[in-house]
């Protein structure tokens, strides 16, 4: 996702801790010095995609892997340190923000697995009902392209705009909006991991959050969001790697983990349904 500077002195200790440590393993294709190490580091967004790779550890463990966790509070930095060799995945972004970014970076990166869907959520502190909003509300959302698309097909299913015919909703833009019946205004220039402050904040009428950042700020999206996208939402999170590791056993064994039927109903419970775990 495009990012402006953050107010976050963590990333920046985080940044200065990721120039002073390499990975354990080069990501080079010599399978050889792949079989050196059983460790694999895995960046990751702090909720919840850390806290499911910290249930998986001791499961990971018993297949003779060691499995660190390095965090990362924002959408740029996961990817620049797996290009970097300084990761070995990551594990924090859905599959379109996943392609964009290897588009636009000239990313060698493959997708090792969907492990699980978060569903974006609209918040208010202004409205319990999106019946109550009133014409010329103003819907804030991120500054990330990849989202818009997302935000409006929520906002189309629940009649408050629909895009021109043609328009494929997953790429969708502001600008592709051809009804407005109440005449919403779209503020799309902040950055993802503000999007929680700026509710706090009161700020707008109706907020779009990525359900990380929202679980963060102690937000549920299925208790909490005034709007809620549908189960069929195609923005699975993926565990990415280099294309050069994707044969990587430790990489084969992470997702056939996270893919068991116990972890699976683990993370369902643990965030009661607001994480929905997908097998494939």
């Amino acid at each position: 996702m495009k990012k402006k500077i953050l107010g976050f002195a963590a990333v920046a200790l985080l940044t200065v801790g990721l120039a002073a440590c390499g990975s354990s393993s080069s990501g080079s294709s010599d399978s050889s010095s792949k079989e050196k190490s059983d460790t694999l580091v895995v960046g990751a967004s702090p909720t919840p995609h850390a806290e499911i790779l910290e249930h998986v550890k001791p499961l990971l463990e018993k297949e003779g892997v060691k499995l660190e966790i390095k965090k990362f509070d924002d959408y740029v930095l996961p990817n620049k340190a797996l290009a970097d060799k300084d990761i070995d995945a990551n594990y924090f972004q859905h599959k379109p923000f996943f392609e964009k970014a290897v588009k636009e970076n000239d990313y060698k990166f493959t997708d090792a697995g969907a492990i699980h869907i978060e569903p974006m959520g609209l918040y208010s502190k202004k409205i319990k009902d999106v019946k109550d909003l009133k014409e010329g509300a103003t819907v804030i959302t991120s500054s990330s392209e990849s989202d818009w698309g997302r935000i409006i097909t929520i906002l189309q299913d629940a009649g408050l705009v629909k895009v021109k015919d043609g328009v494929d909703l997953e790429t969708a833009t502001f600008d592709d909006i051809a009804e407005n019946p109440k005449k919403l205004k779209f503020e799309h220039s902040i950055d993802p991991a503000l999007l929680a402050t700026t509710y706090n904040n009161d700020e707008g009428d109706l907020v779009a959050i990525n359900a990380n950042f929202a679980y963060g700020a102690g937000l549920n999206p299925v208790k909490d969001a005034v709007l809620l996208e549908k189960d069929t939402s195609p923005y699975a999170n993926i565990l990415a790697v280099r294309t050069a590791d994707k044969d990587d056993a430790r990489i084969k064994k992470l997702v056939k983990v996270l893919h068991e039927k116990d972890v699976q109903d683990w993370i369902l419970k643990k965030w009661d349904g607001s994480v929905k775990p997908v097998d494939k």
